[in-house]
């Protein structure tokens, strides 16, 4: 192996990181086949997109409502242990949701408490895992760190809607025990990661302190620009919570057909990754993060226009690549940029634009497409994505003009 190839998989040097790479990749595949069956599930029983996108802004709530803990207990809180119970209490959602599909209920509100308590847990999880990466690795390595645990998470994002949509089909409440024995694989992982300890000033909790990591993304126009920029554009150009309808109704595939779909922009977002850990950005990177946006886009037009389920598939799978730019740019300036013992607030407040962007763009795709119906929802979002990218341009000049990710 040529000196390049070997510093293509520089942060697999670290056991620790082998370590949460893996917890990481149980815990996604088991998130995702739960997504799959719960919107198939919903949507089955009761055929309303409304009701979908609802089931998104269910699961942020969560994570909106205790933001100011959250990211306090990861910069005070053994941030491992953090993420070891937050997979627990997901395992034991899905437990329920088994429960659930077993008796075969009719009802769809405990589907919604279910979802509820997951993304609870998520909220403490995700920001104590996004704190937890740089302890893992030298900082000399953290970009790669950074791509590659992309990589592993859309390995889990392809993987698992495939496996979920396949396993649907003996019923719903095989999803949901396997999703419950992925989170327990993925806790018991994360119990024996030991991350490079890191001497961390207590703080009295005030509202100084849990409004710190707010005030700190605040002060960087750079943070600020990245975080609100895939905020603004997943917010409208998401489209993820309308593929039941689109898998359904418009391409006539079942639940193995949505799987795909779902799996498309991860599938993306994986190929774009392995790219980025071998062949890192190096210059230009904010403008590269504002053509990437711009490029999400113009493939989420061409999505919802689409009546082929290959060219549907095409045009996911360039979502997923043009995202996975913005993400590997956010996360490098995020983490690189805020000191250890900030790490955890502002990683609850970035959880909360990536939740945003995610989850309340899925409540707003299933109200536009109730409205409108869901071939505008989509293209409307497109366009507007398109329009964001070149409005944070000319918002956000210290964005723009950043040259290198890591200085």
């Amino acid at each position: 192996m040529s000196a390049r190839q070997a510093a293509g998989y520089a942060a697999f040097r670290s056991r620790d990181f082998r370590l949460f790479s893996a917890s990481r990749f149980l815990a996604l595949f088991g998130l995702q086949m739960q997504n799959v069956a719960v919107g198939w599930l919903v949507y089955e029983l009761t055929r309303s997109a409304w009701v979908l996108g609802l089931v998104g802004l269910i699961a942020f709530v969560p994570a909106l409502s205790l933001v100011l803990v959250t990211g306090h207990v990861a910069d005070a809180v053994d941030r491992r242990l953090v993420m070891l119970l937050a997979h627990t209490v997901t395992a034991v959602s899905s437990a329920g949701l088994f429960v659930f599909a077993w008796f075969g209920a009719d009802e769809v509100w405990p589907v919604y408490a279910f979802v509820a308590l997951a993304g609870a847990a998520r909220a403490f999880g995700l920001p104590a895992q996004q704190a937890l990466l740089p302890l893992l690795v030298p900082r000399e390595d953290f970009g790669n760190a950074v791509a590659w645990n992309s990589s592993v998470n859309q390995t889990a994002t392809i993987s698992g809607p495939a496996i979920g949509g396949l396993l649907y089909l003996l019923g719903p409440s095989v999803v949901f025990a396997t999703v419950g024995l992925s989170f327990a694989g993925a806790a018991l992982l994360a119990s024996a990661i030991r991350p490079r300890p890191v001497e961390r000033a207590r703080e009295k909790v005030s509202w100084t302190t849990l409004l710190a990591g707010l005030s700190f993304i605040r002060s960087r126009p750079v943070i600020l620009g990245a975080v609100s920029l895939d905020l603004v554009a997943v917010f409208l150009g998401g489209a993820t919570a309308l593929l039941p309808i689109y898998a359904h109704d418009i391409l006539h595939v079942g639940p193995w057909g949505l799987g795909l779909l779902r799996s498309m922009p991860a599938l993306g977002a994986l190929a774009m990754a392995f790219t980025l850990a071998h062949r890192p950005v190096t210059r230009r990177s904010g403008r590269r993060m504002l053509q990437a946006v711009a490029l999400f886009g113009i493939a989420t037009i061409g999505f919802g226009l689409s009546t082929s389920l290959y060219l549907s598939m095409a045009c996911l799978f360039a979502v997923g690549a043009a995202d996975m730019v913005n993400v590997y740019v956010r996360q490098t300036l995020v983490q690189i940029e805020t000191p250890d013992a900030m790490r955890g607030r502002v990683a609850a407040v970035n959880s909360i634009f990536i939740g945003g962007s995610n989850e309340l763009g899925e409540f707003e795709s299933g109200t536009v497409a109730a409205l409108l119906g869901p071939v505008p929802a989509v293209v409307i979002g497109g366009v507007a994505t398109i329009a964001v990218a070149a409005l944070w341009g000319r918002l956000f000049p210290a964005l723009r003009d950043r040259d290198r990710l890591i200085a």
